[in-house]
Protein backbone atom coordinates (compact mmCIF):
# COMPACT_ATOMS: atom_id res chain seq x y z
CA UNK A 1 0.00 0.00 0.00
CA UNK A 2 1.11 3.35 -0.68
CA UNK A 3 -0.16 7.14 -1.62
CA UNK A 4 3.06 8.60 -3.85
CA UNK A 5 6.05 6.82 -5.71
CA UNK A 6 9.10 6.88 -7.80
CA UNK A 7 8.17 4.11 -10.40
CA UNK A 8 4.66 4.51 -10.68
CA UNK A 9 2.14 7.90 -10.78
CA UNK A 10 -0.86 7.21 -8.41
CA UNK A 11 -3.87 9.30 -9.45
CA UNK A 12 -5.71 10.85 -6.59
CA UNK A 13 -8.97 10.91 -7.01
CA UNK A 14 -10.40 12.46 -4.11
CA UNK A 15 -9.15 14.82 -1.33
CA UNK A 16 -9.48 16.52 1.86
CA UNK A 17 -7.15 19.58 0.29
CA UNK A 18 -9.20 23.06 0.85
CA UNK A 19 -12.02 21.49 3.22
CA UNK A 20 -10.07 23.22 6.13
CA UNK A 21 -9.79 19.91 8.26
CA UNK A 22 -7.95 19.97 11.62
CA UNK A 23 -5.24 17.12 12.62
CA UNK A 24 -6.43 14.49 9.71
CA UNK A 25 -6.08 14.46 5.86
CA UNK A 26 -7.49 11.89 3.33
CA UNK A 27 -6.82 11.57 0.05
CA UNK A 28 -8.27 8.22 -2.13
CA UNK A 29 -6.03 7.59 -4.66
CA UNK A 30 -5.77 4.91 -7.98
CA UNK A 31 -2.16 3.26 -7.40
CA UNK A 32 -0.87 1.20 -10.77
CA UNK A 33 0.85 -2.20 -10.40
CA UNK A 34 5.01 -1.88 -9.72
CA UNK A 35 7.11 -0.97 -7.18
CA UNK A 36 6.47 2.06 -4.75
CA UNK A 37 8.36 4.19 -2.40
CA UNK A 38 7.31 6.37 0.42
CA UNK A 39 9.74 8.13 1.80
CA UNK A 40 9.48 9.23 5.88
CA UNK A 41 7.07 11.79 6.46
CA UNK A 42 6.22 14.26 9.31
CA UNK A 43 2.64 12.86 9.38
CA UNK A 44 1.37 9.35 10.61
CA UNK A 45 -0.36 7.76 8.11
CA UNK A 46 -2.57 4.61 7.42
CA UNK A 47 -3.34 3.17 4.16
CA UNK A 48 -6.79 1.71 3.83
CA UNK A 49 -7.57 -1.23 0.70
CA UNK A 50 -10.56 -1.02 -1.49
CA UNK A 51 -11.19 -3.09 -4.33
CA UNK A 52 -10.48 -6.45 -5.48
CA UNK A 53 -7.52 -8.09 -3.86
CA UNK A 54 -4.00 -8.17 -4.77
CA UNK A 55 -0.42 -9.64 -4.02
CA UNK A 56 1.52 -7.13 -2.57
CA UNK A 57 5.53 -7.60 -0.77
CA UNK A 58 5.84 -4.75 1.56
CA UNK A 59 8.40 -3.09 3.88
CA UNK A 60 8.11 -1.11 6.67
CA UNK A 61 10.54 0.52 8.81
CA UNK A 62 12.72 -2.71 7.73
CA UNK A 63 9.95 -5.04 8.70
CA UNK A 64 8.88 -7.09 5.68
CA UNK A 65 5.25 -8.97 4.94
CA UNK A 66 4.04 -10.78 1.69
CA UNK A 67 0.50 -11.08 1.70
CA UNK A 68 -3.22 -10.54 -0.13
CA UNK A 69 -4.09 -7.54 0.77
CA UNK A 70 -7.54 -7.23 1.13
CA UNK A 71 -10.12 -4.56 1.03
CA UNK A 72 -10.44 -3.29 4.73
CA UNK A 73 -6.66 -4.21 5.26
CA UNK A 74 -4.88 -1.15 6.92
CA UNK A 75 -0.64 -0.56 7.05
CA UNK A 76 0.05 1.68 9.52
CA UNK A 77 3.26 3.98 9.03
CA UNK A 78 4.15 5.96 11.94
CA UNK A 79 5.79 9.44 10.90
CA UNK A 80 9.67 9.28 9.60
CA UNK A 81 9.36 5.31 8.73
CA UNK A 82 10.25 4.63 4.98
CA UNK A 83 8.13 2.44 3.43
CA UNK A 84 7.74 0.07 -0.11
CA UNK A 85 5.09 -1.81 -1.71
CA UNK A 86 5.32 -3.91 -5.17
CA UNK A 87 1.58 -4.55 -5.71
CA UNK A 88 0.85 -7.06 -9.13
CA UNK A 89 -2.18 -5.06 -9.91
CA UNK A 90 -3.82 -2.00 -9.92
CA UNK A 91 -5.29 -0.76 -6.55
CA UNK A 92 -7.12 1.84 -4.54
CA UNK A 93 -6.10 3.15 -1.20
CA UNK A 94 -7.64 5.29 1.21
CA UNK A 95 -4.63 7.11 2.83
CA UNK A 96 -5.36 8.66 6.38
CA UNK A 97 -2.83 11.52 7.53
CA UNK A 98 -2.55 12.27 11.09
CA UNK A 99 -1.09 15.23 12.90
CA UNK A 100 1.12 14.07 15.70
CA UNK A 101 -0.16 17.38 17.18
CA UNK A 102 -3.47 15.55 17.67
CA UNK A 103 -2.07 12.47 18.87
CA UNK A 104 -0.40 14.75 21.42
CA UNK A 105 -3.65 16.45 22.28
CA UNK A 106 -5.46 13.68 22.90
CA UNK A 107 -3.23 11.46 24.82
CA UNK A 108 -3.47 14.93 26.94
CA UNK A 109 -7.08 14.53 27.27
CA UNK A 110 -7.08 10.58 28.05
CA UNK A 111 -4.00 11.27 30.37
CA UNK A 112 -1.44 9.51 28.72
CA UNK A 113 2.44 10.61 28.47
CA UNK A 114 2.69 11.63 24.80
CA UNK A 115 6.46 11.17 25.27
CA UNK A 116 5.89 7.32 25.93
CA UNK A 117 3.38 6.24 22.99
CA UNK A 118 5.23 5.17 20.58
CA UNK A 119 3.52 3.67 17.12
CA UNK A 120 4.78 0.35 15.41
CA UNK A 121 4.76 0.01 11.97
CA UNK A 122 2.00 -2.52 11.04
CA UNK A 123 0.51 -4.55 8.37
CA UNK A 124 -2.63 -5.80 7.24
CA UNK A 125 -4.11 -4.29 10.81
CA UNK A 126 -8.13 -5.27 10.68
CA UNK A 127 -9.83 -3.02 13.12
CA UNK A 128 -13.36 -2.39 13.05
CA UNK A 129 -13.06 0.87 14.14
CA UNK A 130 -10.90 2.55 12.20
CA UNK A 131 -12.42 0.52 9.10
CA UNK A 132 -15.65 2.28 10.25
CA UNK A 133 -13.62 5.46 10.27
CA UNK A 134 -12.03 5.49 7.01
CA UNK A 135 -15.16 4.66 5.33
CA UNK A 136 -16.89 7.65 6.80
CA UNK A 137 -14.11 9.76 5.46
CA UNK A 138 -14.49 8.59 2.28
CA UNK A 139 -17.92 8.32 2.10
CA UNK A 140 -17.79 12.35 2.74
CA UNK A 141 -15.25 12.91 0.31
CA UNK A 142 -17.66 10.94 -2.36
CA UNK A 143 -20.58 13.46 -0.99
CA UNK A 144 -21.52 16.82 -2.79
CA UNK A 145 -21.76 18.25 0.12
CA UNK A 146 -19.12 17.98 2.72
CA UNK A 147 -20.25 17.12 6.21
CA UNK A 148 -20.22 19.53 9.08
CA UNK A 149 -16.64 20.20 10.16
CA UNK A 150 -17.62 18.82 13.46
CA UNK A 151 -17.95 15.54 12.30
CA UNK A 152 -14.67 15.28 10.90
CA UNK A 153 -13.11 16.47 14.18
CA UNK A 154 -15.16 13.65 15.90
CA UNK A 155 -13.85 11.36 13.54
CA UNK A 156 -10.42 12.56 13.65
CA UNK A 157 -10.42 12.64 17.47
CA UNK A 158 -11.66 8.68 17.34
CA UNK A 159 -8.95 7.65 14.59
CA UNK A 160 -6.31 9.49 17.33
CA UNK A 161 -7.82 7.62 19.95
CA UNK A 162 -7.50 4.01 18.84
CA UNK A 163 -3.64 4.99 17.62
CA UNK A 164 -2.99 5.52 20.92
CA UNK A 165 -4.67 2.42 22.67
CA UNK A 166 -2.84 0.47 19.39
CA UNK A 167 0.91 1.74 20.63
CA UNK A 168 3.02 -1.26 21.09
CA UNK A 169 1.38 -2.88 18.23
CA UNK A 170 -2.25 -4.65 19.87
CA UNK A 171 -5.55 -3.60 19.22
CA UNK A 172 -7.46 -3.74 22.32
CA UNK A 173 -11.33 -5.13 22.86
CA UNK A 174 -13.15 -2.47 23.64
CA UNK A 175 -13.91 -2.06 27.78
CA UNK A 176 -17.42 -2.10 30.06
CA UNK A 177 -16.52 0.80 32.48
CA UNK A 178 -20.17 1.53 32.51
CA UNK A 179 -21.68 4.83 31.23
CA UNK A 180 -20.52 7.85 32.60
CA UNK A 181 -22.65 10.83 31.76
CA UNK A 182 -22.82 14.61 31.83
CA UNK A 183 -23.92 16.11 35.02
CA UNK A 184 -27.74 17.63 34.10
CA UNK A 185 -26.11 21.05 34.70
CA UNK A 186 -23.61 20.04 32.37
CA UNK A 187 -25.69 18.94 29.88
CA UNK A 188 -27.86 21.70 30.16
CA UNK A 189 -25.34 24.58 29.82
CA UNK A 190 -23.79 22.48 26.88
CA UNK A 191 -27.57 22.54 25.01
CA UNK A 192 -28.21 25.82 25.47
CA UNK A 193 -24.73 27.10 24.27
CA UNK A 194 -25.31 24.68 20.83
CA UNK A 195 -28.98 26.41 20.03
CA UNK A 196 -28.01 30.25 20.45
CA UNK A 197 -25.50 29.31 18.49
CA UNK A 198 -26.52 27.25 15.66
CA UNK A 199 -26.03 30.07 13.19
CA UNK A 200 -21.81 29.74 13.92
CA UNK A 201 -19.62 27.38 13.37
CA UNK A 202 -19.40 24.58 16.43
CA UNK A 203 -16.23 23.20 16.51
CA UNK A 204 -15.45 20.64 19.59
CA UNK A 205 -13.26 22.30 21.35
CA UNK A 206 -15.39 25.12 22.33
CA UNK A 207 -18.07 23.04 23.11
CA UNK A 208 -15.55 20.82 25.19
CA UNK A 209 -14.95 24.23 26.87
CA UNK A 210 -18.38 25.08 27.83
CA UNK A 211 -19.28 21.67 29.08
CA UNK A 212 -15.60 21.44 30.84
CA UNK A 213 -14.22 18.31 29.82
CA UNK A 214 -11.62 16.95 27.76
CA UNK A 215 -12.63 16.81 23.61
CA UNK A 216 -12.42 13.22 24.18
CA UNK A 217 -14.26 12.78 27.21
CA UNK A 218 -16.71 15.30 25.83
CA UNK A 219 -17.52 12.59 22.87
CA UNK A 220 -18.50 9.77 25.33
CA UNK A 221 -20.15 11.57 27.78
CA UNK A 222 -22.72 13.17 25.43
CA UNK A 223 -23.63 10.27 23.67
CA UNK A 224 -24.01 8.68 26.73
CA UNK A 225 -26.37 11.40 27.91
CA UNK A 226 -28.31 12.02 24.75
CA UNK A 227 -28.23 8.72 22.86
CA UNK A 228 -26.94 10.45 20.13
CA UNK A 229 -23.29 11.61 18.74
CA UNK A 230 -22.37 15.49 19.12
CA UNK A 231 -22.22 16.07 15.40
CA UNK A 232 -25.53 14.05 14.65
CA UNK A 233 -27.56 16.21 17.74
CA UNK A 234 -26.13 19.27 16.21
CA UNK A 235 -27.46 18.19 13.01
CA UNK A 236 -30.36 17.37 14.15
CA UNK A 237 -31.23 20.88 15.86
CA UNK A 238 -30.07 22.91 12.66
CA UNK A 239 -32.86 21.15 10.69
CA UNK A 240 -35.48 21.04 13.00
CA UNK A 241 -34.51 25.03 13.56
CA UNK A 242 -35.05 25.33 9.70
CA UNK A 243 -38.05 23.50 9.65
CA UNK A 244 -39.66 25.83 12.52
CA UNK A 245 -38.10 28.84 10.33
CA UNK A 246 -40.14 27.92 7.08
CA UNK A 247 -42.87 26.95 9.04
CA UNK A 248 -43.54 30.10 10.49
CA UNK A 249 -41.95 33.05 8.33
CA UNK A 250 -41.15 34.35 4.87
CA UNK A 251 -37.90 34.48 5.05
CA UNK A 252 -35.74 33.30 2.18
CA UNK A 253 -34.63 29.51 1.78
CA UNK A 254 -30.96 30.97 1.69
CA UNK A 255 -31.08 33.35 4.40
CA UNK A 256 -32.78 30.23 6.08
CA UNK A 257 -29.85 28.11 5.71
CA UNK A 258 -27.34 30.35 7.06
CA UNK A 259 -29.50 31.61 10.40
CA UNK A 260 -29.66 27.85 11.03
CA UNK A 261 -26.02 27.04 10.14
CA UNK A 262 -25.85 25.70 7.26
CA UNK A 263 -23.11 25.85 4.50
CA UNK A 264 -25.54 27.16 2.10
CA UNK A 265 -29.31 26.47 0.54
CA UNK A 266 -28.06 22.95 -1.05
CA UNK A 267 -26.49 22.17 1.36
CA UNK A 268 -29.52 22.49 3.95
CA UNK A 269 -31.96 20.92 1.52
CA UNK A 270 -30.21 17.66 0.69
CA UNK A 271 -29.99 17.73 4.51
CA UNK A 272 -33.31 18.01 5.60
CA UNK A 273 -34.25 15.24 2.75
CA UNK A 274 -31.77 13.07 4.00
CA UNK A 275 -33.34 13.70 7.61
CA UNK A 276 -37.01 14.23 7.35
CA UNK A 277 -37.71 12.80 4.15
CA UNK A 278 -38.92 16.49 2.80
CA UNK A 279 -37.90 19.07 0.61
CA UNK A 280 -37.47 22.62 1.66
CA UNK A 281 -40.17 23.52 -0.82
CA UNK A 282 -42.53 21.00 0.51
CA UNK A 283 -42.27 21.80 4.04
CA UNK A 284 -43.27 25.46 2.79
CA UNK A 285 -46.25 24.30 1.13
CA UNK A 286 -47.83 22.06 4.03
CA UNK A 287 -47.37 24.85 6.63
CA UNK A 288 -49.32 26.33 4.24
CA UNK A 289 -51.90 24.11 3.95
CA UNK A 290 -52.53 24.84 8.08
Amino acid sequence: MTAYTEQTSPRILLTSAGRGWTGLDADFVHIPRGLSHVPGRELHSLGMHFGPPVKADCSIGGRRMRRVQKPGDIDIVPAGMDGSWEDDADCHILRLSVHPSLLNQVAEDLGRDAGKIELLPRFQVRDARIEGIGRAVKADLEADTPSDPLFIELLANALAVRLIESAGGRFPAPENHGKPKLSERQLRVLTEFIETNLDQKLQLPDLAMVAGVSVTRLKTLFRNSTGSPVHQYVIRRRVEYARALMATTRMPASDIALAAGFAHQSHMASTMRRLLGQTPGEIVRLAGEF
